[in-house]
């Protein structure tokens, strides 16, 4: 199948054929048709699957079609690294026409946000940041009639509902709303039935599990040689393009430092640097002008960053839906990559989790001249009998712990 199948104007396959693309994944196939009939959708896909193109062609089809005259089209992302990336992609498809979008992000100037916003068909943006500008009269959401809510699952892990209702209150026109998600949960399906209407619904794969041609692999480890067995792993392996997950601001901070004193050049990307250090960072790792990026799960969702060839789990994550977004940086659009996770004692419970929900047990490797202490491995009857476990978002739970900080990170 051919992008010159689906019924794309020939503004849009000409920008699609200048990205070098020939082929839509099964995403964009199953997608496309439906957002370009008109339909509210559902679309549920794993990492790595091309869903910012399956929104972004029937948006941009829907633009020419229409001329494109001033702000009508809306699309919500979580994150700041996000919402920029969906704006680069965007420009690029757009390189030959005159179609303009502003991204409205927390930590950037709101005087040029402003001017963006003045000349621009789409408007990019996270909840939070949005609001300010409808707050200050910068912007009116009055001609909106095609709204994206992506990654509606981690909008929910963010608390963003009361926002995304306040939101869609000042849509007033008609409107078309595609929502995509990663994971398709109870809370995830009433968000879909508040905001859509009748939603079609594709789904691809089988959405609790990674990529195939990622190999997954844990190390038991103690905590005192986390650090030394992160340069072992480094400095033994064809790293082209590594990310380095941490669970906290401060230990990515101190990862960082520990590679860089070693001659490996690296940096650090979380919610307490600025915008600007943020973009820098990425804007580097995206140049190879560093090779390890280490990241709390700030980087985890959606950012599609090319040839990254190994994610390490420096610290185990809590939930199987965060191992799954994070290693699935890596084997994205059909490339092979490597997963390595640090596993401690304490860690059991959650690596319990993740592998009830893979379906298998992860292999377990040891390395020359470090402990191995004894991690506890279920029996693969036990994971395969058990249900996956699905971890309750922080809705309803805005006291909770982190709900302020994670939020803020966002906007």
């Amino acid at each position: 199948m051919s992008f010159s199948t689906l019924a794309l104007s020939p503004e849009v396959l000409r920008s699609v054929r200048d990205r070098g693309h020939h082929q839509p994944t099964p995403i964009q196939a199953d997608a496309i048709p439906v957002a370009l009939a008109g339909r509210d959708l559902v679309a549920t896909a794993g990492t790595g699957s091309g869903k910012t193109a399956a929104f972004l062609l029937p948006l941009l089809n829907r633009l020419h079609a229409s001329g494109g005259h001033g702000l009508t089209a809306m699309i919500l992302a979580p994150t700041r690294e996000l919402a920029a990336q969906i704006g680069r992609e965007f420009s690029l498809l757009t390189r030959n026409t005159r179609l303009r979008c502003a991204v409205v992000v927390g930590g950037e100037s709101m005087g040029r946000q402003l001017h963006d916003l003045r000349t621009a068909q789409v408007v990019v943006a996270c909840p939070g940041r949005l609001i300010d500008h409808l707050e200050r009269g910068d912007v009116k959401l009055d001609r909106i009639d095609f709204v994206v809510i992506d990654e509606a699952d981690r909008m929910l892990d963010m608390g963003f509902v009361p926002q995304l209702r306040r939101i869609m209150r000042m849509v007033t026109r008609p409107h078309q709303t595609l929502m995509f998600s990663a994971t398709m949960e109870a809370s995830v399906e009433a968000v879909a039935r508040e905001f859509l209407c009748d939603p079609a619904r594709v789904t691809i794969g089988r959405i609790s599990t990674p990529p195939a041609s990622i190999r997954q692999s844990i190390y038991p480890v103690t905590s005192d040689n986390k650090g030394r067995l992160l340069l072992k792993l480094i400095g033994d392996r064809e790293v082209n393009r590594a990310i380095v997950f941490t669970r906290t601001k401060s230990r990515a901070d101190r990862a960082a430092k520990l590679l860089i004193r070693n001659g490996i050049k690296a940096v650090a990307i979380h919610g307490d640097r600025s915008q600007n250090q943020r973009n820098a960072a990425l804007a580097g790792f995206h140049r190879g002008q560093f090779a390890v990026l280490v990241a709390t799960d700030v980087a985890a969702r959606g950012l599609d960053i090319p040839e990254v060839s190994h994610v390490i789990n420096f610290d185990l994550p809590e939930t199987s839906d965060s191992y799954i977004h994070r290693i699935g940086r890596t084997a994205r659009m059909g490339r092979s990559g490597e997963a390595l996770s640090f596993v401690m004692p304490e860690d059991a419970s959650s690596l319990r989790d993740i592998e009830r929900t893979l379906g298998m047990n992860l292999e377990r490797t040891s390395v020359e001249g470090f402990e191995m202490p004894e991690i506890a491995q279920p029996k693969p009857s036990a994971i395969a009998m058990r249900r996956p476990v699905h971890h309750r978002p922080l809705r309803g739970r805005p006291n909770g712990p982190g709900f302020r900080a994670r939020r803020k990170d966002a906007r």
